[in-house]
């Protein structure tokens, strides 16, 4: 077996001959420390991403069969989102050395140069009819020049010799909306304005489908669907789960009505937080596959998922990254911890989130050596 059909067996439920080595990206200062280490060249890291040459070098040092965020998307992210972007501007300059910007998507946030941290958000360009006719409306319709064709031409060439399993990123139905508003203004927005608040969400979802349909149409042979989401934090969802279900769950179902018909029926989601209380829209909307699987702070599992939804659900994720941090006793414990999730079926073992720089070259590599000796 190859990796893509191990993966597409053991979300389905069906024999395998030995678990995939899966994880989900690094931090930019981790693979700098690993260059200052002399564990990587700088070359190795230059022009990093997600599913990329130099992605696949670094997983192949450590021991990592592939990175699961393999998806056919834009690293500019234009495949569904604002196109074009605003062009970002410096609006304010403060003595401390912080600045006032309005980025690419029309948000003035608050940034502190060198920092790794999320900006602090100040203001939304996006907060009436008016903003949404003149400035995003336009930005958030279809167009040929979103695809990149001649990447995807090269992926048709190249279809049966690749090993390693390919998404297609269906793009984000309610995420992107919170970037471009914030929390507090889509929530608003459904208070005093439903009309446009609908309109919004609509717009979006046909887009993220319109974007999918034209990629399938190619004919490139993806093995999963993904959409992006963010929608969540520590304690639940930052939108109404019942207003979730109503608006945006049709538009799920839309396009995964849509992979289904091209042979996919592997649905991942990438949210963060506490997703459970949304959980049941995407599974009744052809979401089948929770990625991450956030460890966290509230010690996420498949295990209480599949108890309640049965084997509907799989999971990619739920393995806790720090322990790289710390040394291999530390592994040999979140393996054992991993073992009855994996005997569960429908489950990958994968490190929630980029590995951070406290990560230890070493350790990775001790855990993808048990992994493979293991599973």
């Amino acid at each position: 077996m190859n990796n893509r059909e191990r993966v597409k067996a053991i979300l389905n439920y069906e024999n395998y001959d030995h678990m995939p080595v899966v994880h989900f990206g690094f931090w930019e200062e981790l693979l700098q420390k690993w260059v200052k280490e002399g564990h990587l060249k700088p070359e190795e890291i230059e022009g990093y991403a997600d599913g990329n040459e130099k992605d696949n070098i670094i997983s192949g040092k450590l021991g990592f069969d592939f990175n699961w965020m393999t998806v056919f998307t834009d690293n500019s992210d234009v495949l569904s989102s604002i196109f074009p972007k605003f062009e970002r501007k410096v609006l304010e300059e403060f003595p401390d050395g912080k600045i006032k910007v309005i980025n690419e998507y029309g948000v003035i946030e608050l940034e502190k140069p060198g920092s790794r941290s999320i900006p602090t958000e100040v203001d939304h360009l996006l907060k009436d009819r008016k903003s949404w006719e003149e400035y995003f409306k336009p930005r958030l319709q279809y167009s040929d020049s979103r695809i990149d064709w001649e990447k995807l031409r090269r992926l048709k060439e190249n279809d049966d010799k690749r090993q390693e399993p390919l998404g297609i990123f269906c793009g984000s139905l309610f995420g992107q909306i919170r970037n471009m508003m914030g929390i507090e203004g889509v929530s608003y927005l459904y208070a005093d304005d439903e009309e446009l608040y609908d309109e919004i969400i609509n717009t979006v979802g046909e887009l993220c489908y319109k974007v999918t349909k034209k990629i399938l149409e190619s004919g490139v042979k993806f093995d999963f669907g993904h959409f992006w989401e963010d929608i969540c934090f520590k304690n639940g969802p930052l939108v109404s789960p019942e207003i979730f279900n109503q608006k945006v769950g049709p538009h799920y179902k839309r396009i995964t009505s849509l992979l289904n018909s091209y042979g996919i029926n592997i649905v991942s989601v990438d949210c963060d937080g506490m997703i459970d209380a949304l959980i049941p829209t995407w599974l009744d909307n052809g979401v089948n596959t929770m990625f991450p699987i956030e460890v966290g702070t509230w010690n996420a599992s498949i295990a209480p998922w599949r108890e309640k939804y049965g084997k509907q659900i799989r999971g990619v994720g739920g393995m806790n990254k720090n322990v790289f941090a710390e040394d291999y006793a530390a592994i040999d414990k979140e393996i054992e911890r991993l073992k009855p999730l994996i005997e569960m079926g429908g489950y990958i073992p994968c490190p929630d989130h980029r590995l951070p720089p406290a990560a230890k070259w070493e350790n990775i590599q001790y855990y993808c050596d048990r992994m493979r000796k293991e599973f």
